[in-house]
């Protein structure tokens, strides 16, 4: 998950590298964050998916849910397509299929899943290599939006240079004239002789001050544009392979240590340079490892699959059977399911959630609990949701079957 600004840094950045200017970068800027739109999709799923089969309901969210088919490889060839088609320009073709792809690269190296290869596949991975909050590939890309700010600051002072004086002029006398019976006299004077000026000429100095060392950024870069903005490109390379491809190393050693098999999608950053994996060490525990990338494995814990509440001698039944309706729906966050099991009057509840939540803070993907209510006699459920601690919400039968 990268922030918005920062895919729209690399949209300028692009722009920038590639020498597009006016409509050109402006359209380069908008489709760095055109994948992120799926948000308005995903309104409109919210609104049609409870009247429509599931079967239905599943395709519907392939193409509308978030980080659905606008985060596919896809997507990103298809808007290139259309640009091309409209525009016969091969270098804003170019330049609008990378805005595109890098925002979905850079996304599938944090922690969402996603399916990049839809339609053609809607298996679902993520690299999470990088914690989503880095702040090399959050920070950094706001650079050209900082360059961008001083030119216009840069402008903005030229142009208040030349209309000081009149607007001074106009804007002095009728204030003073129409609030003249309403404003004391002596204040005023003191008001307009003492404070007034010294606080803006010291207000303008500061000013003055600020506004040079950004006319001298912005200069710098001029100067060194190619090399500058290159640099960038070369950091944020640099950065966005060094994690992933050190995870590979990682995760190959702690299997071959822990005589298992982890899967690589399923680690979960949880911090700068550390990640969280995770496998089955039993039938009834996982066991989960906080990894960091300089000093390899620094903790380890377990965690139970199924945990009971009181007398229920087909718990392991039910948790099945929570486990087989959640197995059909989508989107599927849940990757080591728990389960809690208990019942009152004759109503089994299977409480489902994923074994790493309570050791991932910031908001995680996986963050999501769902409550089966069981009904023994008749053999009737109902599903509750909480995401991200919210309040529950009941969902549609549709969602499973």
């Amino acid at each position: 998950m990268v922030n918005t600004l920062s895919h729209i840094g690399i949209g300028l950045l692009l722009a920038h590298v590639l020498g597009l200017k006016g409509k050109k970068r402006l359209g380069l800027v908008l489709l760095s964050v055109i994948p992120d739109l799926d948000y308005l999709g995903y309104s409109l799923f919210t609104l049609i998916s409870g009247g429509v089969s599931h079967e239905a309901r599943t395709q519907l969210f392939f193409l509308l849910g978030h980080r659905e088919f606008t985060h596919s490889v896809f997507f990103a060839f298809m808007v290139a397509l259309l640009i091309l088609l409209k525009t016969k320009d091969r270098a804003f073709t170019f330049g609008g299929f990378l805005a595109v792809f890098l925002h979905i690269f850079l996304d599938y190296t944090t922690s969402a899943k996603m399916r990049p290869f839809y339609p053609f596949s809607t298996n679902e991975s993520a690299l999470r290599a990088i914690y989503p909050f880095d702040p090399v590939i959050n920070v950094l890309p706001l650079l050209p939006l900082f360059i961008v700010a001083a030119e216009y600051m840069k402008n903005r002072r030229q142009w208040d240079t030349k209309n000081k004086g009149s607007w001074n002029i106009k804007s002095k006398g009728s204030w003073s004239v129409k609030n003249k019976d309403n404003w004391n006299i002596k204040s005023k004077n003191k008001w307009n002789l003492e404070f007034k000026d010294r606080w803006s000429i010291r207000s303008r100095d500061i000013l003055n001050r600020k506004l040079s060392r950004l006319n001298g950024f912005h200069s710098f870069v001029n100067r060194n544009e190619g090399k500058f903005y290159a640099s960038f490109i070369i950091v944020l390379l640099i950065w966005t392979t060094m994690f992933p491809v050190a995870k590979v190393f990682l995760v190959d050693r702690i299997s071959r240590a822990e005589g298992t098999e982890i899967s690589y999608n399923d680690t979960y950053p949880i911090s700068i340079g550390k990640f969280l994996a995770t496998y089955s060490c039993s039938d009834s525990q996982y066991k989960l490892l906080e990894v960091s990338y300089w000093s390899g494995v620094e903790k380890s814990f377990y965690v139970e699959k199924v945990t009971v509440a009181g007398d229920v001698p087909d718990a392991s039944t039910y948790a099945e059977r929570a486990g087989k309706l959640y197995s059909n729906s989508v989107p599927q966050a849940i990757d080591y399911p728990v389960y809690s099991v208990s019942e009152k009057d004759g109503y089994v509840t299977v409480i489902l959630s994923d074994a790493r939540n309570p050791y991932v803070k910031n908001w995680p993907y996986f963050d999501t609990v769902y409550r089966f209510v069981f009904d023994r006699e008749s053999g009737e459920y109902e599903v509750y949701e909480s995401h991200y601690g919210r309040a529950e919400k009941k969902l549609d039968k549709n969602y499973f079957e």
